[in-house]
């Protein structure tokens, strides 16, 4: 399992809350948990600054608490917790795992199923939404679906394409 690890881990960035208008960007990879930053202001002396740079080794990182509550005021809780996970050792293959992979093993749920599951992260519910998920879904459970309506399920989408054909046919051609 270990060498579906990249060497980095997570990467997350965005503005910083107000009212400053700083942006930040962390990075966690296998050894160190690096946070920038860079300072937004119509200040001469603060404009072509280059961004400051924090590196700090996972061990590092969990005793440093004033590092860990800015990160929780710029991200949220949700990331703070999930970085201290990774720094902890604690990895979430599932989320590791490739777009196509996941494809596959979502197309074995009940669409009730992927509906809980596109509550889980950002991740899933961009999976669950995707013209992809939506093209497997109507070409393995739509049983009157043909190669010749390929073209109009292109053009108005997959996913409406199969509320259409679903509600159309009553549900009974669902596989």
């Amino acid at each position: 399992m270990a060498s579906m690890l990249g060497e980095k881990l997570f990467e997350f960035s965005g503005q910083g809350p107000p009212p400053p208008k700083d942006f930040f960007q962390l990075v966690i990879t296998k050894n160190e948990v690096i946070w920038r930053s860079w300072r937004i202001s119509l200040q001469l002396n603060c404009r072509g600054a280059p961004p400051k740079e924090l590196r700090t080794s996972h061990h590092e990182f969990l005793h440093q608490k004033m590092l860990q509550q800015h990160l929780g005021v710029v991200f949220g809780q949700r990331i703070l917790e999930y970085t201290l996970a990774l720094c902890q050792g604690k990895f979430d293959y599932l989320e590791r795992l490739p777009d196509d992979i996941m494809l596959r093993i979502m197309s074995y749920l009940h669409l009730k199923e992927t509906t809980l599951l596109a509550q889980v992260s950002q991740r899933f519910r961009k999976l669950c939404n995707s013209e992809t998920f939506w093209e497997h879904t109507v070409r393995n459970r739509c049983a009157g679906f043909t190669n010749d309506m390929e073209g109009i399920a292109s053009a108005m989408g997959w996913r409406k394409t199969f509320f259409t054909f679903f509600h159309s046919s009553g549900g009974k051609e669902l596989k």
